[in-house]
């Protein structure tokens, strides 16, 4: 009889469970204390950082516009200012020439708009050179766009339809090619107007004599007024942020003469400024913003006019939304990698200039050769310009505003509740963006109500503003793409001519039925995906947590999953 297998006993304490979820939960166990506590406290302190660095922002932003609106004088009081006159004997040569230049893509709703508007400019005909600078690619938006140019030059308008072999530069490049005829040696002012745009007929009248009594102010900026913010909950969410940067960034950097950038439209620059600064560039999206720079560097000064206003139409699909953020985020930070250094050694510049010509510049040195003088010279750029721009300006607004939102409010706070070891203070987590919020939300006092929303719905694009300006930072993917945002005109001239609340409705079922597509295309998995994992977080919270932050995470899920699933541009 063979002897018998001995057998062994495992106590059941030190047998090994294979279930899947347990061996999950011990690693977390083994990691979390060594490796992501460290991590997570490293990242709410960076985060904590970062939004400081934008209160604090936010709060000298909100103590100078209280002091400009209390305190400082009006721009004709600050200026030169004497407004032009018509003169019966003199006709309009006491008016300077004026170039005004539409930029054009397959612009078939709003082409009229811009065309009729800078037509109509209450301005002398013979001072007044209208460019219509088309890109187009479709054939019958290009001939409708031309006719449109000859039905106004047989009524006496001097106005040109120039067109490009390539679209080469886009905007930038259009803007360049029409600088180079030979007629615009003739113009001192050139107004930029995007095909969407409808200046007032006293646009010109009320910016021109800025720029003719002070030699030193390069550019002369507008505000922009929105004809379709009611169509529905997604432009009044944009209306309420371009609303604070015209009432507050704008108006700061205008007033205590830091700067602030060109919008590249609604706007009146003095060519020979574009010039000395380089003239238009292509290597970013935002050319608008690179000029106005690079001419800030060689001592130009901007002026911003709050009633100086233009009607435009804000995006109201979410698509063509997302394609403008991404521009608007990525270009700012494309830009800034490229010209941080730039702004940095900006000290030296040389000059040749006719005699008695006046000038802010210090000299160096003089020599006097007949009617000549060569001026050698340092252009002064205070050093607190320069810290302004590159710190407030760029770092803060165009980098920081956006990381902060999303990597702390939807990624560090949420991952929060998973590790309770991690302490956010409740002073970075409730009271500096309650605070922010709240000064955000100065420039559309009619909007208070909708605030709350506005929050939930700035933290979802954060998301996408973040990306793009990672993508700009490390100049990446889509770092130079530019899609020209879709207009639906049709809303414009509704609201224009009739601002009932039957032509909104009828105005929304346009944009209603125009924007619908496949179910498929309406999909942001990205946003769905935060959906998935902020309601992950907020149902731990609700059941394992004690900051009861469950309540923030699942109206943040809603708004995620509103996004995602692409319905925020039909609310009304």
């Amino acid at each position: 009889m063979g002897e018998s297998e001995p057998k062994i006993f495992i106590p059941e304490s030190f047998q090994v469970n294979y279930d899947v979820s347990s061996q999950i939960k011990m690693i977390w166990e083994v990691m979390k204390a060594p490796l992501i506590v460290p991590l997570l406290n490293a990242c709410v302190y960076i985060s904590l950082t970062m939004a400081l660095m934008l209160f604090m922002e936010r709060v000298y932003m909100g103590i100078v516009i209280v002091l400009i609106k209390l305190f400082w004088k009006k721009p004709e009081q600050r200026y030169n200012y004497e407004p032009l006159q018509d003169d019966e004997e003199l006709g309009g040569s006491n008016f300077p020439v004026v170039l005004v230049q539409i930029p054009m893509f397959n612009e078939r709703e709003v082409y009229k708009v811009s065309i009729g508007a800078a037509c109509g400019l209450s301005w002398p005909t013979d001072r007044l050179v209208i460019q219509v600078l088309d890109d187009s690619t479709d054939p019958v938006v290009k001939q409708m766009v031309e006719m449109e140019c000859q039905r106004w030059a047989s009524k006496g308008i001097n106005i040109t339809y120039q067109i490009r072999e390539t679209r080469g530069g886009y905007k930038a490049g259009a803007l360049k090619e029409g600088l180079k005829r030979s007629y615009v040696k003739h113009c001192e002012y050139v107004v930029i107007f995007d095909a969407d745009f409808s200046p007032p007929p006293g646009f010109l009248r009320r910016a021109i004599p800025f720029l003719v009594g002070n030699p030193e102010i390069a550019l002369v900026q507008g505000r922009w007024r929105f004809v379709n913010s009611n169509e529905c909950l997604l432009t009044r969410m944009q209306e309420m942020s371009l609303d604070y940067h015209f009432t507050v960034e704008q108006e700061v950097g205008s007033a205590t003469h830091a700067f602030f950038g060109f919008n590249g439209t609604a706007g009146i620059w003095r060519i020979a400024a574009i010039n000395e600064a380089g003239g238009w560039k292509d290597r970013t999206t935002v050319e608008d913003m690179d000029l106005a720079v690079r001419a800030s560097l060689r001592g130009w000064k901007f002026l911003y006019l709050g009633d100086l206003q233009a009607n435009s139409e804000l995006p109201s699909t979410l698509r063509a939304f997302r394609f403008q953020q991404h521009r608007w985020s990525c270009g700012p930070a494309n830009l800034f990698r490229k010209m941080a250094m730039e702004i940095i050694r900006n000290k030296v510049f040389f000059f040749i200039k006719i005699k008695n010509e006046e000038s802010n510049m210090l000299f160096i040195l003089v020599l006097n050769f007949d009617d000549v003088l060569f001026w050698i010279c340092v252009q002064k750029v205070r050093f607190w310009k320069k810290v302004y721009v590159i710190y407030s300006f760029f770092f803060v607004r165009k980098i920081v505003a956006h990381m902060v939102t999303f990597f702390f409010y939807c990624l560090v706070i949420p991952l929060t509740i998973l590790v309770p070891e991690v302490h956010v203070p409740i002073w970075g987590a409730v009271y500096i963006p309650s605070i922010i919020t709240i000064l955000n939300s100065v420039g559309t006092p009619r909007s208070i109500h909708l605030l709350f929303y506005w929050i939930l719905f700035e933290n979802v694009m954060s998301l996408h503003r973040t990306k793009a300006t990672l993508i700009g930072l490390f100049e990446y993917g889509r770092a130079n793409e530019w899609v020209v945002t879709e207009k639906l005109g049709d809303s414009v001239n509704n609201n224009i001519k009739n601002k009932s609340g039957d032509a909104a409705k009828k105005t929304n079922a346009k944009v209603q039925k125009k924007t619908r597509s496949k179910f498929m295309e309406r999909l942001n998995f990205l946003e769905l995906g935060f959906a998935v994992f902020l309601f992950f977080c907020g149902c731990y919270d609700y059941n394992y947590g004690k900051h009861n932050y469950f309540i923030y995470l699942f109206l943040q899920t809603l708004t995620f999953s509103i996004v995602g699933f692409g319905y925020v541009g039909t609310i009304v």
